[in-house]
């Protein structure tokens, strides 16, 4: 019986076009492999700690099983590849015998990489859900941001009276391009339907900083959309960026968001004039990101109530509900 000539191992693991949901794969082998190889087993885990380069079945070829081709190898939505997640992937190539069985290689070296953000496309598809939930436009006049007394305090004593931009943190959907990479100020507009006045209650402080809506928006201001999101409950969230054109914020917002029109889009619209029209959409709740710094002296401070009774919808680093079919696109979450 002749002796069966074994396989190389793969070496020299290259990742490239990584997106939030695919990348491509190459790597070397033995000059007389690519001939003979009839399938390529691929092994991929998100990584964990120490234990990043372990697979729990390394001898069996799991996860995916392509027939061998061209290099490099477009792998897609085979895992549902999540955003900004950090992957350990191992390759093994084989022959498949006239038995059904597979002659293989040794498992390659592990290599790393990590997803990208959501693209201009995923947001598109984020955008088109969310104008579906938005609802009827409302009018409104005042933007207002809700802290804690000891937070204004902090803003007068060490931030010269001026809330300043601060990283969006990783609430919402986890490949938005803005968390942890963009700073703003947060503010809220949304009013309630039968006084027309911002809610009387907060998750996150019984002071309110409330500012005129022309000293925020105007047409020289860009609007983005950035995020839409639950967090397990029927309340839904739009993300919106206010930028100043030109400004730091704004070039970033430009490479990466959907711009929208400010005199038309579902969310929030602002109408020039001898007294400007300002609205926003009643069904869903906005939070607007606003690149600036903010001035306590340009608005007014007032107490607020019922802090204690709504902390559920306090949205600090809340995680998306990968499970809502209103809110989630068919990528990883």
């Amino acid at each position: 019986m002749a002796e069966v000539e074994l396989l190389s191992t793969p070496h020299d693991i290259e990742i490239s076009d990584v997106t939030c949901d695919s990348f491509r794969i190459t790597w070397e082998m033995a000059p007389e492999d690519p001939s003979r190889v009839t399938h390529y087993f691929i092994d991929l885990s998100r990584k964990e700690g120490s234990e990043h380069n372990r697979f729990k079945h390394r001898d069996v070829p799991t996860k995916l099983v392509a027939k061998a081709g061209p290099l490099p190898m477009a792998v897609r939505g085979h895992w549902f590849l999540s955003p900004r997640t950090e992957y350990c992937v191992a390759v093994q190539t084989a022959i498949r015998q006239p038995d059904g069985d597979y002659q293989v290689s040794e498992w390659s070296q592990v290599a790393e990489f990590c997803t990208g953000d959501y693209a201009m496309e995923h947001l598109q598809q984020l955008f088109d859900k969310a104008q579906a939930a938005a609802g009827r436009m409302l009018r409104f006049s005042v933007f207002y941001r809700n802290q804690s007394p000891e937070y204004f305090q902090y803003v007068r004593s060490e931030s010269g009276g001026a809330m300043l931009p601060s990283f969006k943190d990783n609430s919402g959907s986890h490949g938005s391009p803005i968390n942890g990479k963009l700073r703003g100020v947060f503010l809220s507009c949304n009013t309630e339907f039968d006084t027309g006045l911002p809610p009387k209650d907060s998750p996150y402080g019984s002071l309110r900083f409330q500012i005129s809506a022309d000293r925020v928006l105007a047409s020289s201001t860009n609007l983005y959309f950035a995020d839409f999101y639950c967090m397990y409950t029927a309340y839904h969230y739009v993300v919106l960026v206010l930028a100043p054109a030109g400004s730091e914020g704004d070039s970033f917002c430009n490479s990466c968001l959907p711009r929208l029109d400010l005199s038309s889009n579902p969310f929030l619209t602002f109408t020039p004039g001898d007294v400007p029209a300002f609205c926003h959409a009643s069904d869903v709740i906005l939070e607007v990101l606003y690149t600036e710094p903010l001035l306590l002296e340009h608005g007014i401070l007032a107490q607020i109530s019922g802090r204690h009774q709504l902390m559920s919808l306090s949205t600090a680093n809340a995680k998306k509900d990968p499970s809502c079919k209103v809110c989630n696109i068919s990528v990883g979450r």
